[in-house]
Protein backbone atom coordinates (compact mmCIF):
# COMPACT_ATOMS: atom_id res chain seq x y z
CA UNK A 1 0.00 0.00 0.00
CA UNK A 2 1.10 3.55 -0.62
CA UNK A 3 1.28 6.09 2.19
CA UNK A 4 -1.70 4.60 4.04
CA UNK A 5 -1.30 6.65 7.22
CA UNK A 6 -0.49 9.98 5.54
CA UNK A 7 -4.05 11.38 5.90
CA UNK A 8 -3.83 11.04 9.69
CA UNK A 9 -0.53 12.91 9.90
CA UNK A 10 1.94 10.04 10.20
CA UNK A 11 5.21 9.92 8.29
CA UNK A 12 6.29 7.56 5.54
CA UNK A 13 8.62 5.83 8.00
CA UNK A 14 5.71 5.33 10.42
CA UNK A 15 3.70 3.92 7.52
CA UNK A 16 6.51 1.52 6.46
CA UNK A 17 6.99 0.25 10.01
CA UNK A 18 3.22 -0.26 10.44
CA UNK A 19 2.95 -2.30 7.24
CA UNK A 20 6.10 -4.29 8.07
CA UNK A 21 4.73 -5.13 11.53
CA UNK A 22 1.48 -6.28 9.92
CA UNK A 23 3.49 -9.02 8.17
CA UNK A 24 5.71 -9.67 11.19
CA UNK A 25 3.26 -10.46 14.05
CA UNK A 26 4.75 -10.40 17.54
CA UNK A 27 7.95 -9.02 16.04
CA UNK A 28 10.68 -7.23 17.95
CA UNK A 29 11.97 -3.83 16.88
CA UNK A 30 14.89 -5.62 15.21
CA UNK A 31 12.54 -7.97 13.36
CA UNK A 32 10.59 -5.00 12.03
CA UNK A 33 13.79 -3.16 11.08
CA UNK A 34 14.94 -6.19 9.08
CA UNK A 35 11.55 -6.55 7.39
CA UNK A 36 11.20 -2.86 6.55
CA UNK A 37 14.91 -2.46 5.70
CA UNK A 38 15.11 0.60 7.94
CA UNK A 39 17.66 1.68 10.60
CA UNK A 40 16.82 0.36 14.07
CA UNK A 41 16.72 3.85 15.75
CA UNK A 42 14.20 5.07 13.17
CA UNK A 43 12.06 1.95 13.71
CA UNK A 44 12.09 2.45 17.49
CA UNK A 45 10.89 6.07 17.07
CA UNK A 46 8.15 4.97 14.68
CA UNK A 47 6.99 2.21 17.03
CA UNK A 48 6.68 4.72 19.88
CA UNK A 49 4.61 7.02 17.61
CA UNK A 50 2.38 4.17 16.43
CA UNK A 51 1.87 2.94 20.00
CA UNK A 52 0.90 6.45 21.17
CA UNK A 53 -1.58 6.66 18.27
CA UNK A 54 -3.19 3.37 19.31
CA UNK A 55 -2.26 1.57 16.09
CA UNK A 56 0.24 -0.77 17.74
CA UNK A 57 0.19 -2.54 21.11
CA UNK A 58 3.09 -4.03 23.06
CA UNK A 59 3.37 -7.49 24.58
CA UNK A 60 4.98 -8.18 27.92
CA UNK A 61 8.06 -10.02 26.78
CA UNK A 62 11.81 -9.70 26.78
CA UNK A 63 12.80 -8.31 24.33
CA UNK A 64 9.64 -6.26 23.86
CA UNK A 65 7.40 -7.40 21.04
CA UNK A 66 4.79 -5.51 19.07
CA UNK A 67 1.53 -6.36 17.37
CA UNK A 68 -0.76 -4.34 15.11
CA UNK A 69 -4.04 -3.42 16.75
CA UNK A 70 -7.16 -4.43 14.76
CA UNK A 71 -7.06 -1.92 11.88
CA UNK A 72 -10.81 -1.61 11.49
CA UNK A 73 -10.99 -0.38 15.09
CA UNK A 74 -7.69 1.46 15.66
CA UNK A 75 -7.58 3.37 12.36
CA UNK A 76 -11.25 4.32 12.62
CA UNK A 77 -10.62 5.69 16.12
CA UNK A 78 -7.57 7.62 14.89
CA UNK A 79 -9.55 9.09 12.00
CA UNK A 80 -12.29 10.17 14.37
CA UNK A 81 -9.79 11.89 16.66
CA UNK A 82 -8.19 13.66 13.73
CA UNK A 83 -11.58 14.87 12.51
CA UNK A 84 -12.32 16.27 15.96
CA UNK A 85 -8.95 18.05 16.00
CA UNK A 86 -9.59 19.53 12.56
CA UNK A 87 -13.04 20.72 13.60
CA UNK A 88 -11.47 22.32 16.65
CA UNK A 89 -8.87 24.01 14.42
CA UNK A 90 -11.60 25.27 12.11
CA UNK A 91 -13.53 26.75 15.03
CA UNK A 92 -10.37 28.38 16.42
CA UNK A 93 -9.62 29.86 12.99
CA UNK A 94 -13.09 31.38 12.77
CA UNK A 95 -12.68 32.90 16.23
CA UNK A 96 -9.25 34.30 15.35
CA UNK A 97 -10.62 35.81 12.13
CA UNK A 98 -13.37 37.57 14.10
CA UNK A 99 -10.80 38.97 16.55
CA UNK A 100 -8.60 40.26 13.75
CA UNK A 101 -11.52 42.02 12.10
CA UNK A 102 -12.42 43.65 15.40
CA UNK A 103 -8.84 44.77 16.14
CA UNK A 104 -7.93 48.19 14.67
CA UNK A 105 -4.89 48.07 12.41
CA UNK A 106 -1.79 49.66 13.88
CA UNK A 107 -1.06 52.95 12.17
CA UNK A 108 2.67 52.31 12.46
CA UNK A 109 2.54 48.83 10.91
CA UNK A 110 0.49 50.15 7.99
CA UNK A 111 3.09 52.85 7.29
CA UNK A 112 6.38 50.98 7.61
CA UNK A 113 7.38 47.32 7.69
CA UNK A 114 10.71 46.00 8.95
CA UNK A 115 12.20 43.26 6.77
CA UNK A 116 14.79 40.97 8.35
CA UNK A 117 17.14 38.61 6.51
CA UNK A 118 18.75 38.62 3.09
CA UNK A 119 16.33 36.07 1.63
CA UNK A 120 13.28 38.05 2.77
CA UNK A 121 14.74 41.30 1.41
CA UNK A 122 15.71 39.71 -1.90
CA UNK A 123 12.21 38.24 -2.30
CA UNK A 124 10.57 41.60 -1.63
CA UNK A 125 12.90 43.40 -4.06
CA UNK A 126 11.93 40.94 -6.78
CA UNK A 127 8.24 41.16 -5.87
CA UNK A 128 8.25 44.96 -6.02
CA UNK A 129 9.86 45.08 -9.46
CA UNK A 130 7.77 42.31 -10.98
CA UNK A 131 4.67 44.17 -9.80
CA UNK A 132 5.84 47.56 -11.11
CA UNK A 133 3.52 49.17 -13.65
CA UNK A 134 5.09 52.50 -14.61
CA UNK A 135 8.40 53.49 -13.04
CA UNK A 136 11.16 52.26 -10.76
CA UNK A 137 13.64 54.69 -9.18
CA UNK A 138 16.89 53.26 -7.83
CA UNK A 139 19.86 54.69 -5.97
CA UNK A 140 22.56 52.05 -6.34
CA UNK A 141 25.20 52.32 -3.61
CA UNK A 142 27.05 50.04 -1.19
CA UNK A 143 26.77 48.10 1.00
CA UNK A 144 25.27 45.46 -1.30
CA UNK A 145 22.97 42.66 -0.21
CA UNK A 146 25.26 39.95 -1.58
CA UNK A 147 28.50 41.72 -0.67
CA UNK A 148 29.15 42.71 -4.28
CA UNK A 149 26.77 44.01 -6.98
CA UNK A 150 24.85 41.38 -8.97
CA UNK A 151 22.78 41.64 -12.14
CA UNK A 152 19.22 42.78 -11.45
CA UNK A 153 17.32 40.14 -13.44
CA UNK A 154 13.94 41.54 -12.41
CA UNK A 155 14.87 44.87 -13.99
CA UNK A 156 15.63 43.19 -17.29
CA UNK A 157 12.18 41.58 -17.22
CA UNK A 158 10.42 44.81 -16.22
CA UNK A 159 12.20 46.83 -18.91
CA UNK A 160 10.91 44.32 -21.42
CA UNK A 161 7.38 45.03 -20.19
CA UNK A 162 7.86 48.75 -20.77
CA UNK A 163 8.47 49.80 -17.16
CA UNK A 164 10.64 52.93 -16.99
CA UNK A 165 13.81 52.68 -14.88
CA UNK A 166 15.89 55.61 -13.65
CA UNK A 167 18.99 54.60 -11.72
CA UNK A 168 21.53 56.73 -9.86
CA UNK A 169 24.88 55.00 -9.36
CA UNK A 170 27.46 55.67 -6.68
CA UNK A 171 30.40 56.36 -8.98
CA UNK A 172 33.21 54.64 -7.05
CA UNK A 173 31.16 51.41 -6.88
CA UNK A 174 31.34 51.09 -10.66
CA UNK A 175 34.96 50.03 -10.20
CA UNK A 176 33.78 46.82 -8.50
CA UNK A 177 34.20 43.72 -10.71
CA UNK A 178 31.45 43.45 -13.30
CA UNK A 179 29.39 46.38 -12.03
CA UNK A 180 30.03 48.70 -14.96
CA UNK A 181 29.08 45.92 -17.40
CA UNK A 182 25.88 45.26 -15.42
CA UNK A 183 24.95 48.93 -15.63
CA UNK A 184 25.59 49.07 -19.37
CA UNK A 185 23.48 45.94 -19.96
CA UNK A 186 20.53 47.68 -18.31
CA UNK A 187 21.16 50.91 -20.23
CA UNK A 188 21.15 49.05 -23.54
CA UNK A 189 17.65 47.75 -22.66
CA UNK A 190 16.33 51.21 -21.88
CA UNK A 191 17.41 52.19 -18.36
CA UNK A 192 18.19 55.87 -17.85
CA UNK A 193 21.33 56.04 -15.74
CA UNK A 194 23.25 58.81 -14.04
CA UNK A 195 26.26 58.79 -11.74
CA UNK A 196 27.24 60.71 -8.65
CA UNK A 197 30.72 61.08 -7.24
CA UNK A 198 29.12 60.05 -3.94
CA UNK A 199 25.57 58.81 -3.39
CA UNK A 200 24.59 59.68 0.19
CA UNK A 201 21.72 57.16 0.35
CA UNK A 202 20.40 54.01 -1.29
CA UNK A 203 16.82 52.95 -1.98
CA UNK A 204 14.28 51.68 -4.49
CA UNK A 205 10.94 53.36 -5.16
CA UNK A 206 8.25 51.62 -7.24
CA UNK A 207 5.44 53.55 -8.93
CA UNK A 208 5.88 56.32 -6.33
CA UNK A 209 3.79 54.28 -3.90
CA UNK A 210 6.24 52.04 -2.02
CA UNK A 211 9.93 52.36 -1.14
CA UNK A 212 12.59 50.01 0.21
CA UNK A 213 15.52 51.54 2.06
CA UNK A 214 18.11 50.70 4.77
CA UNK A 215 17.44 51.34 8.42
CA UNK A 216 20.52 53.58 8.42
CA UNK A 217 22.48 55.06 5.53
CA UNK A 218 25.61 55.16 7.68
CA UNK A 219 25.54 51.45 8.61
CA UNK A 220 27.32 48.66 6.75
CA UNK A 221 24.61 46.21 7.87
CA UNK A 222 22.52 44.79 4.99
CA UNK A 223 20.15 42.33 6.66
CA UNK A 224 17.51 44.85 7.74
CA UNK A 225 15.39 47.07 5.49
CA UNK A 226 12.42 49.40 5.88
CA UNK A 227 9.49 48.95 3.50
CA UNK A 228 7.68 52.31 3.39
CA UNK A 229 4.02 52.49 2.34
CA UNK A 230 3.00 55.89 3.66
CA UNK A 231 2.30 58.33 0.83
CA UNK A 232 3.86 61.42 2.48
CA UNK A 233 7.06 59.52 3.34
CA UNK A 234 7.34 58.06 -0.16
CA UNK A 235 6.76 61.49 -1.68
CA UNK A 236 9.62 62.87 0.43
CA UNK A 237 11.92 60.10 -0.79
CA UNK A 238 10.94 60.82 -4.40
CA UNK A 239 11.86 64.48 -3.85
CA UNK A 240 15.28 63.40 -2.53
CA UNK A 241 15.78 61.21 -5.57
CA UNK A 242 14.85 63.99 -8.00
CA UNK A 243 17.21 66.44 -6.29
CA UNK A 244 20.09 63.98 -6.62
CA UNK A 245 19.08 63.15 -10.20
CA UNK A 246 19.39 66.79 -11.18
CA UNK A 247 22.94 66.89 -9.79
CA UNK A 248 24.09 63.66 -11.45
CA UNK A 249 25.95 63.11 -14.73
CA UNK A 250 24.07 61.13 -17.41
CA UNK A 251 25.52 57.88 -18.71
CA UNK A 252 24.93 57.50 -22.45
CA UNK A 253 24.21 54.19 -24.08
CA UNK A 254 22.99 52.58 -27.29
CA UNK A 255 21.58 54.83 -30.04
CA UNK A 256 21.48 57.79 -27.69
CA UNK A 257 25.24 57.58 -27.23
CA UNK A 258 25.91 57.05 -30.92
CA UNK A 259 24.01 60.20 -31.83
CA UNK A 260 25.41 62.49 -29.14
CA UNK A 261 29.02 61.31 -29.09
CA UNK A 262 29.66 60.71 -32.78
CA UNK A 263 33.17 62.10 -32.42
CA UNK A 264 34.00 59.77 -29.51
CA UNK A 265 34.99 56.13 -29.63
CA UNK A 266 33.04 53.68 -27.49
CA UNK A 267 35.98 53.39 -25.08
CA UNK A 268 36.35 57.16 -24.81
CA UNK A 269 32.66 57.44 -24.01
CA UNK A 270 33.04 54.89 -21.24
CA UNK A 271 36.09 56.66 -19.81
CA UNK A 272 34.29 59.99 -19.88
CA UNK A 273 31.24 58.58 -18.11
CA UNK A 274 33.37 57.14 -15.32
CA UNK A 275 35.35 60.37 -15.02
CA UNK A 276 32.07 62.20 -14.53
CA UNK A 277 31.18 59.67 -11.83
CA UNK A 278 34.26 60.78 -9.90
CA UNK A 279 36.45 57.72 -10.45
CA UNK A 280 40.21 58.07 -10.47
CA UNK A 281 42.35 56.67 -13.29
CA UNK A 282 43.13 53.43 -11.48
CA UNK A 283 39.47 52.79 -10.65
CA UNK A 284 38.42 53.55 -14.25
CA UNK A 285 41.01 51.08 -15.53
CA UNK A 286 39.77 48.43 -13.11
CA UNK A 287 36.12 48.99 -14.10
CA UNK A 288 36.88 48.73 -17.83
CA UNK A 289 39.47 45.98 -17.55
CA UNK A 290 42.24 47.98 -19.24
CA UNK A 291 45.67 49.22 -18.26
CA UNK A 292 45.86 52.46 -16.29
CA UNK A 293 48.23 53.95 -18.87
CA UNK A 294 45.54 53.38 -21.51
CA UNK A 295 43.08 55.41 -19.46
CA UNK A 296 45.62 58.20 -18.92
CA UNK A 297 46.40 58.30 -22.64
CA UNK A 298 42.72 58.46 -23.67
CA UNK A 299 41.97 61.22 -21.18
CA UNK A 300 44.93 63.19 -22.48
CA UNK A 301 43.73 62.77 -26.06
CA UNK A 302 40.22 63.94 -25.16
CA UNK A 303 41.60 66.97 -23.32
CA UNK A 304 43.65 67.83 -26.41
CA UNK A 305 40.59 67.43 -28.65
CA UNK A 306 38.55 69.67 -26.34
CA UNK A 307 41.35 72.20 -25.94
CA UNK A 308 41.22 71.83 -22.15
CA UNK A 309 44.08 72.45 -19.74
CA UNK A 310 42.47 70.77 -16.71
CA UNK A 311 40.06 67.90 -16.16
CA UNK A 312 37.51 70.27 -14.67
CA UNK A 313 37.65 72.41 -17.79
CA UNK A 314 37.42 69.23 -19.92
CA UNK A 315 34.24 68.29 -18.10
CA UNK A 316 32.66 71.66 -18.81
CA UNK A 317 33.64 71.56 -22.48
CA UNK A 318 32.47 67.94 -22.86
CA UNK A 319 29.09 68.89 -21.41
CA UNK A 320 28.87 71.86 -23.80
CA UNK A 321 29.48 69.53 -26.75
CA UNK A 322 26.82 67.11 -25.57
CA UNK A 323 29.33 64.44 -24.62
CA UNK A 324 27.92 64.46 -21.07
Amino acid sequence: MAHLLGPVGLSETDNSVYLALATTPRGTAQDVADSAELPLPAVRRALRTLTAAGLVTTLLARPMRYVVAPPEVSIEALVSRRQQELEGLRAAARELALRLRETPASAESSLVEILEGNDVIQHRLAQMQLGAREEVLIIDAPPYLHGTPVQNDQELVALGRGVRYRSLYHGPALALPGHYAQMMACIELGEQARTLASAPMKMMIVDRRVALMPVSFASAETRTRLLVHAAPLVEGLVMCFEALWDQAAPVLGGQDAAERTATLSERDRQVLSLMAAGLKDQAIARALGVAQRTVVRRIGEMMTTLGADTRFQAGLLAARRGWL
